[in-house]
């Protein structure tokens, strides 16, 4: 742990110039005195670094001086692929690696582009999740031994939540890629029941397998063309079905509706996913919806309301 905090406090100074001691304690997360160690440790190592005492002081390398050891680890190259979602890369255990291989990346180039990637980095963020979504949460439990399978090929023995009966599932799968989309984690399998996706936050247990993965991805698969492929066909099989309703005028404006006149309900046909996934969304409506058909989504609806009115009866 030592060797790798004086490899990046050498690289700090190495692209930065010159640093105090609290600046660096700040980096390493370490205090003062421990700085002051690594700096003795380094000089007596023959690293030509020095200090300079009083207010504007610090410590920086002889001028001219640079150092080789710019070689990436498996976990910094790893980490050097999610560079532009650091949030993603912590939630992986690779937080730590991204910081280092970020020093390293810039140490490696000449001074003009490494000022200009720390202009870049300065005046450009990609935030990926959406304003509403859950991403604020602590990472999945999961999550860490899911990404395990993944880089290690381990086959896994996961408990499942889904949407349809039987809700709980248990399957043996072997993991071929992790997705992040909208501050949501995917994994990709295969399995018996054929190449599937999976939400990481829908995962209720999991167990690495001690053997490797049997089967490998299907030949010329490719993680990124079959996402797209996943992504299209979900956006084909939206709004598939319909259903009629009955809307007030706050209703119809939440639903993203254009009525005409000024009736205090107003029959409706909107399009709908999927009988569960309407469900979700007229619930969140309360009294300013009716629906009249399907007949399935109305009972469904009926029923989730009787539940919570004998519920709150209750109480």
């Amino acid at each position: 742990m030592r060797a790798s905090r004086l490899v990046t406090l050498l690289l700090l100074l190495q692209n930065r110039g010159r640093m105090t001691a609290r600046q660096l304690a700040e980096e390493l997360e370490v205090s003062v005195r421990t700085v002051y160690r690594d700096v003795e440790a380094l000089a007596a190592a023959g690293i030509p670094l020095y200090g300079d005492a009083g207010h504007a002081g610090g410590y920086r390398l002889l001028d001219g001086y640079r150092t080789r050891l710019t070689g990436l680890t498996g976990d910094e190259a790893q980490a050097a692929f999610l560079a532009a979602l650091p949030e993603a890369a912590a939630q992986l255990g690779l937080g730590e690696a991204l910081a280092t291989a970020r020093l390293k990346l810039d140490a490696a180039l000449p001074a003009a582009l490494r000022e200009h990637a720390g202009r870049i980095r300065q005046r450009f963020l990609l935030d990926a999740p959406g304003w509403y979504g859950d991403a604020d949460r602590a990472p999945h439990p999961h999550l860490g031994a899911v990404a395990t399978a993944v880089w290690e090929r381990r086959a896994v023995l996961l408990r499942y939540r889904r949407w349809r009966a039987p809700e709980e599932i248990e399957r043996r799968v072997e993991p071929y890629g992790l997705v992040l989309k909208a501050g949501r984690w995917y994994l990709v399998a295969g399995g018996a029941s054929g190449l599937r996706t999976y939400r990481v936050d829908q995962i209720l247990g999991l167990r690495l397998l001690e053997e490797e993965a049997d089967t490998s991805p299907p030949a010329g698969f490719d993680l990124a063309e079959h996402w797209r492929a996943h992504v299209a066909d979900f956006r084909a099989r939206l709004h598939t079905g319909e259903a009629l309703v009955r809307v007030t005028a706050e209703g119809a404006r939440r639903l993203g509706l254009t009525l005409s006149g000024g009736d205090e309900w107003t029959e409706a046909r909107v399009p709908i996913e999927s009988v569960e996934h309407a469900h979700g969304e007229f619930l969140r409506l309360g009294a300013d919806v009716e629906v009249l058909a399907p007949a399935e989504l109305r009972d469904r609806i009926a029923a989730t309301v009787r539940k919570l009115a004998a519920r709150y009866d209750a109480s």
